[in-house]
């Protein structure tokens, strides 16, 4: 009896000092990344996801753009652990979270991240070396957003025309999920069920670009969304925002929600 729970112990022991390490290394996949460079070392305010200046300053400027994960603008807003695995003199083992805010493919890499994200994946002391490599071979995995104190925010975007035209972007997005379509709630004014409400339908607008959704003669009065949502696993679900804009809306203003993905 006591050498088989001895052995039971021994083999949990073991078991559990090498899961951790299994889990870890298995989610991760392997690619190349580069950097741009900004005087201010942030994110850019016109990449191609339409975040604007949101896109620059982000997660204290540590952005990215990305090629395969950008996925026609579906990728906008997730977020990436990125460390790089060409020196481990120079290399930190925990990387950088980055926010893709920007499509780019350059030397043949998945992520050009800011010059501060890239910075960040370098140990104290060693960022001149990393830079110097340009191009570093590197290590991602998704991780959830964190946004503390944020609810989603709905944001007209500037091009926005009220009442004709009317584009939106969603900001401070948490989680793994993404946000593969948006519907617009259109009321059809001269239908009236029988218990006296208006009736109506979810109309799907645009992916104008990015994560820009646009419509041209949006509905009058104030504007209930519903957000189409995946997760990581593939499991779909869609989140209603009523009346999430209000009659008055205006180009460039963020309205709140009451949701997080």
């Amino acid at each position: 009896m006591g050498f088989s729970l001895k052995l039971r112990y021994c083999c949990l022991v073991s078991i559990m000092m090498l899961l951790p390490a299994l889990c870890y290394s298995d989610k991760f996949d392997k690619s190349t990344a580069t950097y741009y460079s900004r005087p201010d070392g942030l994110g850019t305010p016109s990449g191609a996801c339409g975040f604007g200046e949101y896109g620059r300053n982000i997660s204290d400027g540590n952005v990215a753009g990305v090629y395969r994960l950008y996925n026609n603008g579906i990728g906008c807003g997730a977020c990436y652990q990125v460390r790089c695995t060409t020196s481990p003199q120079i290399c930190t083992d925990k990387g950088v979270n980055i926010v893709v805010t920007d499509y780019g493919q350059g030397d043949n890499t998945d992520f050009i991240l800011s010059h501060h994200a890239f910075e960040a994946m370098a140990q104290p002391g060693t960022a001149d070396r990393l830079f110097a490599y340009g191009v570093v071979d590197v290590e991602y995995q998704r991780v959830p957003c964190q946004y503390v104190g944020h609810k989603i925010q709905v944001k007209v975007h500037e091009n926005s025309r009220n009442p004709d035209y009317l584009a939106i972007i969603m900001l401070y997005q948490a989680g793994k999920s993404d946000i593969l379509s948006v519907d617009i709630w259109q009321q059809e004014l001269k239908v009236i069920s029988f218990d006296g409400k208006m009736q109506g339908k979810w109309v799907e607008m645009r992916r104008s670009f990015g994560a820009v959704f646009d419509m041209s003669n949006p509905p009058l009065g104030a504007i209930s969304l519903r957000f189409n949502v995946q997760d990581s696993a593939g499991s779909k679900w869609a989140v209603e925002a009523p009346n999430v804009i209000p009659p008055n809306w205006k180009a460039g203003v963020a309205y709140d929600t009451n949701i997080q993905l």
